[in-house]
């Protein structure tokens, strides 16, 4: 199947970040230009968001994201379950005893690539054959809207069609959907170790293919046409002016 146009969406939506893919795939050449960290630094791979904005393409390896990236995304461990543990409980403060946290790691599952390359930027059209979630980088009002979008065809006994799990970013992006092939978001960016690298006024939303398709086919019959969002959409522009002629 080809990647459905996003146009209106954005559109409708007045999304200014680009639409970032998640891709499992064979080929590197697609993604060019690529971002290429120092060896051996491990950085967040977060640290890299505002060179996604322009075009640049990270590719996912041992040495170019930090351990927990690592850990997540490649499935290798760096330190002991010990130390990893210790880390998160005793230096993050992340969960309130060893006992859950390690019940969380219990519970988590890693992912697992299918192919030889990871990456993260950009959406590639050609590459919808490998694409595995698709992320909205968006402010409140924009994530109401794909929240709202992403029910919008979701009945009572389908599985939840929006999640908040705990987890680190680069977890929510992609290793906390249990089933790629359903319709499913997750309220991202919620991490305290990667937000400094984004605006104060971003979160994410990470989707599915399936989910990104629904979304995608919003049409003129939903609620991104109707008053509510109209009326949002003028109180913003009118609340933006006045603090325009004010000076503030």
């Amino acid at each position: 199947m080809p990647q459905p146009s996003f146009a209106k969406l954005v559109s409708r939506l007045e999304l200014t970040v680009p639409l970032i893919g998640f891709y499992d795939t064979i080929d590197t050449e697609p993604f060019k230009p690529l971002i290429k960290p120092a060896p051996g630094a491990r950085p967040c791979m977060f640290c890299f968001y505002k060179q996604w904005l322009i075009g640049k393409t990270l590719h996912i390896a041992a040495d170019s994201v930090c351990g927990g990236a690592g850990y997540w995304l490649l499935g290798q461990t760096q330190i002991s379950r010990e130390e990893f543990v210790r880390f998160l409980v005793d230096e993050e403060g992340l969960k309130i005893s060893y006992r859950l946290m390690n019940q969380w790691l219990d519970s988590s599952r890693r992912y697992k690539p299918e192919h030889l390359n990871l990456f993260i930027g950009p959406l590639k059209e050609s590459q919808y054959e490998y694409l595995k979630t698709v992320t909205f980088y968006v402010n409140p009002d924009q994530l109401s809207a794909l929240i709202l979008g992403a029910q919008y065809q979701s009945s009572p006994s389908d599985p939840p069609a929006v999640i908040a799990p705990f987890g680190s970013t680069c977890m929510q992006i992609l290793p906390l959907f249990n089933d790629f092939d359903l319709p499913q978001a997750i309220i991202g960016a919620t991490d305290i170790a990667m937000r400094r690298y984004l605006p104060d006024n971003i979160l994410s939303l990470s989707v599915t293919k399936a989910m990104f398709e629904k979304l995608c086919a919003l049409d003129e019959q939903s609620f991104l046409y109707k008053q509510f969002w109209n009326r949002l959409v003028k109180a913003r522009r009118h609340s933006q002016y006045m603090d325009l002629i004010s000076g503030s």
